[in-house]
């Protein structure tokens, strides 16, 4: 069915003019960025198919190539693009950190519940480094490195440098699992060692190292794991 056959309720952008973009499903939202369909599908019916694809998960689509989006009939580059940009920014939105600022860091919950919108979903390993104040404010995160299906590269000296030039007082140390276990092994504890005692050099504390996965994590801190 034709867009224009819908009832003007049914429509997502007159839907969303007058309900609020809340009101419309995710298929509905996507298909407002697809503008048309192709080959007797609506945009709204082209979203629900791209929806599938990714098995239902906005997380999965945010993942999923422009190529893998494009197998869907009537969508092309400009539209993939479209997506990803929109997916994109969602997630920046989500992790901005103007807030955290001024939120003293109190337990590695909060950490996992940061870091969650930037690891939700990922295939592969990610390293990401926060820099504390005396306060244990958040002055600083950043992505040090992406890696693997199961290994990612800490920089050590890079995390030290960039922590001496922030005036940290203190560091904690993240990194996900995309296998969903979130144990450490052996090369976590060598690693976290190396930067504990790379970092005690400088009179800057290794607060935690945190091995996240969608859902559930490993704090270090919390397992009262002696670090040498």
């Amino acid at each position: 069915m034709k867009m224009l056959e819908l009832c003007p309720e049914d429509r997502p952008r007159e839907k969303m003019a007058a309900k609020g973009a809340e009101a419309l499903s995710n298929a509905e939202l996507l298909a407002i960025l697809l503008r048309t369909g192709s080959g007797g599908h609506n945009a709204v019916e082209t979203a629900q198919m791209l929806l599938r694809l990714s098995g239902g998960r906005l997380s999965a689509l945010a993942q999923m190539s422009t190529d893998r989006m494009r197998s869907i009939g009537g969508i092309g580059q400009s539209k993939a693009i479209t997506i990803a940009a929109a997916l994109e920014l969602g997630k920046r939105f989500c992790c901005e950190v103007e807030n955290t600022e001024k939120t003293s860091i109190t337990s590695p919950e909060m950490i996992y519940r940061m870091m969650l919108k930037e690891i939700r979903g990922l295939p592969h390993e990610e390293c990401w480094v926060l820099y504390l104040n005396r306060a244990n404010y958040v002055i600083g995160r950043e992505r040090m490195s992406k890696g693997g299906l199961d290994a990612t590269i800490v920089d050590i000296k890079m995390i030290v440098r960039n922590a001496l030039d922030k005036l940290a007082s203190g560091v904690i140390l993240t990194h996900n699992h995309p296998s969903g276990n979130p144990m450490p092994g052996t090369t976590d504890i060598n690693t976290t060692g190396q930067l504990k005692r790379a970092l005690s050099t400088f009179g800057i504390s290794l607060v935690d190292h945190i091995i996240l996965c969608d859902d559930r994590f490993y704090s270090f801190s919390d397992e009262s794991m002696t670090i040498v």
